[in-house]
């Protein structure tokens, strides 16, 4: 995670309007993209992870099973493909299922948010820079930790967590 990355900045319609550093994105608090993933087992439980402690947001909080942001160029299907592989050495061909998407707030950090539903029963890889650890919950487990202990929660996989209940999508 280099401060080098760059991101495409938007405007409040998901427009493209420039291009800026991770870095001075998060310090000035821009628009910008991000995917989320939640991947299902065969039993329909949830795998999410532990986000490591060198993440420069939420540390150590349990975030979605994999997410990141949309790199400048890339289109938030490509980034989803790409950050299953990355995150989670889960490498598909295609986009998985779009459920629906996140308006920038502060929750997500001024993300627009894609949110997608995988499948797979793993095993795997954890990417020891972004993961400290990984494991499967029920949806009741996940709607009762929220509710219970948000401090250990990602605020954006809190949001998501609840629009997708809310749509019925869990």
């Amino acid at each position: 995670m280099s401060a080098e990355e760059i991101f495409d900045v938007v405007n409040e319609r998901d427009e493209v309007i420039g291009q800026e550093t991770r870095a001075e994105v998060h310090r000035k608090g821009l628009l910008h993209r991000a995917v989320h993933i939640l991947v299902f087992n065969s039993e329909g439980r949830v795998f999410l992870q532990k986000r490591s402690q060198s993440k420069d947001t939420h540390p150590g909080r349990w975030d979605s099973s994999t997410s990141g942001h949309v790199d400048s160029g890339e289109d938030y299907d490509e980034s989803a493909i790409r950050e299953l592989g990355e995150e989670i050495g889960l490498f598909v061909s295609s986009a998985p299922e779009r459920m629906f998407k996140i308006d920038a707030c502060s929750e997500t950090d001024q993300e627009f948010v894609w949110v997608y539903r995988a499948e797979s029963d793993g095993p795997f890889r954890l990417h020891p820079e972004e993961i400290e650890e990984g494991d499967w919950f029920s949806l009741r487990e996940i709607s009762a930790w929220i509710h219970a202990k948000p401090e250990e929660i990602a605020p954006a996989l809190a949001l998501l967590w609840r629009i997708a209940d809310e749509k019925g999508y869990l």
